[in-house]
């Protein structure tokens, strides 16, 4: 790391400091530009300094840092000493909230840090773990398979239901770089075993669970903040309208609504584990047995439509942030179900493209899905260089190609082997 100096970049300030633990992610850069525009000063810490997020001016200093490690621990233990007020933690990844967790008492003397207890932690941010935890408590789950080895994947391959989805219980840098995709989805007993042979090196468990049917639309998320004491102080719920890459990727446009079924059971979820801090469920409605099931709780951390809470008039971020330094919680904290939206323009335009070739959405109709009030995930008027800057890396020359990114859900992958190519997204299926 080059030397910073930390007595001049930490100036007395009349609002403690928020440190952004991501600053190159989506998730990193709506955060800071929140709580930018309530006057809470942000500093940022980035593995990669050089990300089209970087180039915000709302952050004062982009700290190199490996945020994939207990690196940047060590960087927050340099910069403890000179905070004059204690400074409030936003880690935007599950490694860094899955370390936070691990050190705070390392850092507590200098910084707030809004988790619950450890053991909850580990639970919620383990998948195996939470899936366990859920059939025990009787949450609704899909039926799932934990895979340690060939002859897991052999005795699921025979009693799942198909089409299904794979995927690891804890995301690795492993499976981002040979897949860059979420989950697989998995059309048979076959492709299951197939599937599972070309990825099983890339984390120590996979997991396989049942698909839960119903589209886009049927996957409802909450985003909440849960108090010292456990008591939702907020809670925002929305639903996918379309996502990158098609079925099995990330939400690239979504809209609040009102859904008591994933609010109650969130609440529920939350309570029952006594959580603290920011906290997020997500939920799938199947048509068929009508009824809702949880896909994943993620904890600790602002998640990408956070943002729409604050399109909605919801002051998710911003109500952490005081409730950490114990200033008076900001008013609004109800959701008011003016249909606001949220929209990460270049993944929206990948995936609307994509619709558009199979007939099922036209221009007309996509623009008409714009209309209302919107966050866009990157854009702003007021600080556009990151969004120039995403499109011109990650968009130009790149929309239209045979042959997309990684993280563009269509490049095929190279196997942990080195040989043979394993295809991301839909074609992983076939």
């Amino acid at each position: 790391m080059k030397s910073v100096n930390f007595q001049e970049l930490f100036k007395p300030s009349n609002a403690p400091y928020a440190i952004i633990i991501g600053s190159d992610c989506v998730t990193g850069l709506q955060t800071a530009r929140i709580l930018h525009r309530r006057h809470v000063p942000v500093v940022g810490l980035a593995k990669n300094p050089r990300s089209p997020f970087c180039r915000t001016k709302v952050v004062k200093k982009i700290i190199p840092a490996d945020i994939t490690g207990p690196g940047f621990i060590q960087v927050l233990k340099q910069i403890g000493p000179f905070l004059k007020q204690k400074a409030v933690l936003y880690p935007c990844t599950d490694l860094s909230v899955l370390l936070l967790s691990r050190h705070r008492a390392e850092i507590a003397e200098w910084f707030h840090v809004a988790l619950p207890d450890e053991a909850v932690v580990e639970m919620l941010i383990d998948k195996f773990k939470f899936y366990s935890f859920a059939m025990k408590e009787g949450f609704p789950i899909p039926k799932t398979f934990f895979l340690y080895n060939r002859a897991d994947a052999e005795k699921a391959a025979q009693q799942l239901t198909y089409p299904a989805m794979l995927k690891p219980p804890l995301k690795t840098p492993e499976w981002d770089k040979n897949t860059g995709i979420k989950v697989c989805k998995i059309r048979d007993a076959k492709d299951l075993l197939e599937v599972y042979d070309r990825t099983c090196r890339w984390a120590e468990v996979l997991m396989v669970q049942e698909w839960i049917e119903g589209g886009d639309t049927d996957l409802f998320t909450s985003n909440c903040y849960f108090s010292r004491d456990s008591r939702c102080q907020v809670i925002f719920i929305s639903r996918k309208l379309r996502q990158w890459p098609h079925e099995v990727g990330i939400g690239c446009f979504s809209e609040e609504i009102r859904n008591d079924v994933v609010r109650d059971e969130t609440i529920r979820l939350f309570e029952h584990v006594r959580y603290h801090g920011l906290g997020y469920l997500e939920m799938k409605y199947d048509p068929g047995r009508r009824k809702h099931y949880i896909i994943e709780p993620n904890i600790g951390r602002p998640t990408g439509r956070s943002a729409n809470a604050e399109a909605g008039g919801v002051e998710l971020i911003y109500t952490m942030y005081c409730d950490c330094v114990g200033w008076p919680l900001p008013e609004n904290r109800e959701q008011t179900y003016r249909g606001a939206k949220w929209i990460y323009l270049r993944r929206d335009l990948q995936s609307v493209f994509k619709h558009w070739r199979r007939g099922n959405l036209t221009l007309g109709q996509w623009l008409k899905s714009l209309r209302g009030v919107k966050y866009d995930a990157v854009f702003s008027w007021s600080d556009p260089l990151p969004f120039f800057e995403d499109f011109r890396l990650k968009l130009a020359g790149q929309i239209f190609k045979k042959n997309h990114s990684p993280e563009d859900g269509d490049q095929p992958a190279k196997t942990a082997a080195g040989n043979g190519k394993l295809e991301a997204a839909e074609k992983i299926s076939r």
